[in-house]
């Protein structure tokens, strides 16, 4: 059988895994098994709906919606019909809706509730090609009427209607598509203006999910845990396209705000999550560790300076010595065992951090509590993966070395070259941007860093980041903002100085743990505004700040720095979906904070 497409891979899976867990999700607090033959059966009449509706070969649908077995069966039944798929983040506006509705060009969009279909009914009449929004969960619209909207039970209906006449109608159109069709359209955060429509050949995914094992084997017998949104690349490699090349079980998260509880009821062993994420479990062992009985804090600080000496060991000679493995295995078992237990931590094999940069410390850490967590670096533009740390090949402050089958190359003003099989075919109606990122099979990353002479990468920062001091120091911001968002009480840092005398930085103060931190020094506040302008929470930070200035040359070092008094987040355009900071846009938006701190 064919397996050189997606929907082919699928069917294949679906073939031999027939009566196996493919899905999994919390429905009236208990858990719900979906098989791969009914996951199969899904697509195929998702698949069979959008043809009876007249979906055509090559034409894009949009989809928004939370992460949750009906996306999946949209994602994959849109491409076995032949379609594009062209999915929004559940945070988008109307307006930001509209743009990739309309540049797109899609007649069909599947949206997961009352909420998403609102945002498109209200630009609707700026959609003449917008014929028909399929509805996944229909609460609350029981009694609405519009010839526009359908539900997705009736969209399966008509896919389960359209089987009887055409029985073989689903294999024939799944089987029409080839290797170069265009799979996927992902528009980019638009940090920098109108998002970019990022078009990937089913051809670039197929052989993403294959070469990704040579480096991070993967088995039918893993279980990870879907949070992260699915209209990201990389959640998408996660939950959809590596889960059907190898068979493992998807658990999907009740809600962004049951993470940490589904995480110990899954207990995954393959575990993926943005940097912001792994700072936070970080600075939340911390803090609990720092409450703890004194007995308790000797032994879990006494472990990790032995898990941080084995870690060192290991990076240094490939493996540390028989003696150290017995005082480390003592104290795995008595610090780290129940700790990584009570986070859903026990039985992770695989701990993957892509997206954005994380800390060197943040690694360090992790190793050191016997969490053995990785980078994958890369972008949409290759499918997710560029380098990543190869079997226990790890190096930290590095992103590893290329995906095998990938070539990596420095440009000569230090900008990350990249070719291989997963490279995009381009911008989707956007032939200016296409050309300046894609030069003579290269796609230009934008981003700066060094290659050594095994060919491990380190980044140095996103080239349009890099910070020009007035007296012409070259500095990059992004390491010493990692520094800083090490501190348990610090969520995020901003980095500004180009052009200017001496650095700054623009900072977020971690909620949790300084809410706490106040309650336990007696601090009153009433509102977050009131703790971010407290002198003792400023004190608090200025310690945590001038202990990452301790480890930088004085250029580096932050003379001043401004705390929000506002929470940062997507609603507000200060962060993308995938939790990074718009740095342009909080340069724009806070430029008379900045310019008071100079």
């Amino acid at each position: 059988m064919r397996e050189d497409t997606i929907p082919t891979l699928f069917l294949s899976r679906v073939q031999k895994y027939s009566d196996r867990v493919a899905l999994r999700k919390k429905e009236y607090g208990i858990w719900k098994d979906i098989l791969w033959k009914e996951y199969g059966e899904n697509v195929k009449y998702v698949s069979l709906g959008l043809i009876a509706l007249g979906l055509k070969k090559g034409e894009r649908v949009t989809l928004i919606g939370e992460n949750r077995p009906e996306w999946l069966y949209a994602d994959l039944g849109i491409m076995a019909a032949g379609g594009i798929t062209s999915a929004i983040y559940t945070t988008n506006s109307p307006e930001q809706c509209e743009y990739i509705i309309e540049h797109s060009e899609a007649r069909f969009h599947i949206a997961e509730d009352e909420e998403q279909l609102d945002k498109v009914l209200r630009v609707r009449t700026n959609l003449p090609k917008l014929e028909k929004t399929i509805v996944i969960d229909m609460e609350g619209l029981k009694h609405f009427n519009d010839p526009m909207v359908m539900s997705f039970e009736d969209l399966i209906k008509l896919g389960r209607d359209l089987e009887e006449k055409y029985p073989d109608l689903f294999e024939t159109r799944l089987n029409e598509a080839k290797p170069e069709d265009t799979a996927l359209l992902i528009y980019t955060s638009g940090t920098t203006g109108p998002p970019k429509g990022a078009m990937l050949s089913h051809a670039n995914i197929v052989w993403t999910t294959g070469a990704i094992n040579d480096a991070l084997p993967l088995y039918d017998t893993d279980e990870v845990l879907s949070f992260l949104p699915l209209s990201h690349i990389a959640e998408r490699m996660f939950s959809v396209f590596l889960a059907i090349r190898y068979g493992y079980t998807v658990n999907f998260i009740e809600n962004t705000d049951t993470v940490t509880q589904n995480m110990v009821e899954v207990s995954p062993t393959v575990f993926f999550a943005v940097p912001r994420i792994w700072e936070k479990y970080s600075s939340t062992i911390t803090i609990r560790m720092s409450e703890s009985t004194l007995l308790k804090k000797l032994v879990y600080h006494l472990s990790l300076k032995i898990g941080g000496k084995i870690t060192d060991l290991k990076l240094t000679r490939g493996n540390a010595p028989f003696l150290w493995r017995i005082i480390y295995l003592v104290a795995r078992f008595s610090a780290f065992r129940k700790l990584k237990e009570r986070l859903g931590f026990d039985r992770v094999r695989l701990a993957i951090s892509a997206a954005a940069p994380i800390s060197p410390d943040v690694l360090q850490y992790y190793h050191s509590i016997g969490i053995p967590l990785r980078e994958i670096y890369g972008q949409t533009e290759d499918c997710g993966p560029t380098s990543v740390h190869l079997g226990d090949d790890i190096k930290i402050g590095t992103v590893g070395q290329a995906v095998p089958g990938v070539q990596i190359k420095i440009a000569e003003d230090g900008e990350i070259l990249v070719k291989g099989p997963n490279v995009f075919q381009g911008y989707f109606k956007n032939p200016e941007a296409t050309h300046e990122t894609l030069i003579d099979g290269w796609l230009h990353s934008g981003d700066v860093g060094e290659l050594d002479e095994k060919g491990y990468l380190r980044i140095t920062d996103r080239k349009k980041d890099l910070i020009i001091t007035a007296g012409g120091k070259n500095i990059a911001p992004q390491n010493i903002e990692n520094q800083l968002k090490f501190s348990p009480y610090i969520n995020d840092a901003i980095v500004i100085g180009d052009g200017r005398k001496y650095l700054t930085a623009l900072i977020m103060i971690d909620e949790d743990n300084v809410v706490k931190y106040a309650q336990d020094n007696r601090i009153p506040f009433t509102t977050y505004s009131d703790l971010s302008k407290n002198t003792e929470i400023k004190r608090l930070i200025t310690t945590e700040v001038e202990k990452v200035n301790k480890t930088m040359a004085s250029v580096e070092t932050i003379k001043k720095f401004t705390i929000f008094d506002r929470r940062l987040d997507q609603e507000g355009g200060e962060l993308t979906p995938t939790m990074k900071v718009k740095r342009k846009y909080i340069n724009e938006m806070y430029k008379e904070i900045i310019e008071s701190m100079y």
